[in-house]
């Protein structure tokens, strides 16, 4: 069995959709399932057993021979979340289980790291490990990523395969339930579709202009290629970035936008909320070598190509991946 949490959410369920097309079916889906908004996203997979996250432990202590890889993908990923005892409670030490228990049984697993562990990247965005301790991410959620990194980096147990995935800016279907957290393609679809224009962030530093902010988008079929990738090669052990290695524009995606539901674009900019306004990243793009370097050769989906291909196969007509 395959055990996938955060299997409700966006990524995850994006990836059970992409084992069922592999032909794995005995998928072990865990989640909070509580929230109906996200039933949509695991309702039509294949799998054979729905796990609530807060059994997770005591599933594995009875299951663990059954089980031949985990991906740990669930995780509070609300950036403007300031609690740090969420964070402590649902990223860090939740991980730290799941963790334990793959090293207690002999389980490989691949876990979510974020890009947001590298802060305003003033050490840029290289996945070596010896970065790992110097990184100052900008919020909470960021420092509960890194913060798990650097335990992993700590620990003289370890599965005998693990990969730790830092996601970039991932857009794609199954995202509907996640609100102010959902990607600026989503956010974008929407405003045309209601209004016919587009509200960007305008630069609050002068060295971007309006809408030039920069960022590494990477589809999630793509993210669902670099897992399936580490579960079917089990190459090196280590901390991953998983972005697509090109920075785009706000204003290039907003473009792509316009160009896949056939408007003719129309922007407006608005100031960054205030409350995100110094944690804001203007740049970040992946070093994407170091996953290359062990057999990853996929060739990864262009910004205008995943836009298209989102708006038009899943946003248009609310589907599901």
């Amino acid at each position: 069995m395959i055990v996938l949490t955060g299997a409700a959410g966006f990524i995850a369920s994006c990836l059970a959709r992409g084992l069922n097309d592999e032909r794995f079916f005995d998928l072990v889906l865990v989640d909070d399932f509580s929230h109906e908004e996200k039933a949509a996203n695991f309702i039509d997979k294949r799998y054979v057993e729905l796990v609530s996250r807060d059994r997770l432990a005591t599933w594995l202590d009875e299951n663990h021979e059954q089980v031949q890889f985990v991906f740990h993908l669930g995780a509070r990923t609300d950036t403007t979340e300031f609690d740090t005892q969420i964070f402590d409670e649902l990223n860090l030490n939740y991980s730290k289980m799941v963790w334990e228990r793959c090293v207690r049984y002999g389980l490989p697993l691949v876990y979510a790291s974020s890009a947001a562990t590298y802060g305003n990247g003033e050490l840029g965005y290289d996945d070596r490990h010896e970065l790992v301790n110097q990184l100052k991410p900008l919020n909470p959620y960021g420092v509960s990523k890194n913060d798990f990194d650097r335990w992993v980096l700590k620990q003289e147990k370890q599965p005998f395969f693990w990969a730790g995935l830092k996601f970039f800016n991932v857009f794609g279907p199954n995202e509907y339930h996640k609100g102010r957290m959902a990607s600026v393609v989503f956010h974008a679809f929407n405003q045309i579709r209601e209004t016919g224009k587009v509200k960007l962030f305008r630069s609050h530093r002068s060295d971007y202009t309006d809408g030039g902010q920069l960022r590494d988008f990477i589809y999630v079929k793509d993210i669902v290629s670099m897992c399936l990738f580490l579960m079917k090669n089990r190459p090196q052990s280590g901390i991953y970035n998983a972005g697509s290695g090109k920075a785009r524009s706000f204003l290039d995606l907003a473009h792509a936008v316009f160009s896949a539901m056939n408007v003719e674009p129309e922007i407006e900019f608005i100031d960054t909320p205030a409350d995100i306004r110094d944690k804001y990243q203007y740049f970040t793009e992946a070093n994407m070598q170091k996953i290359k370097d062990v057999g990853f050769d996929t060739n990864l989906t262009a910004l205008e190509i995943g836009v298209s291909d989102y708006v038009k196969n899943y946003l248009m007509s609310k589907s599901y991946l």
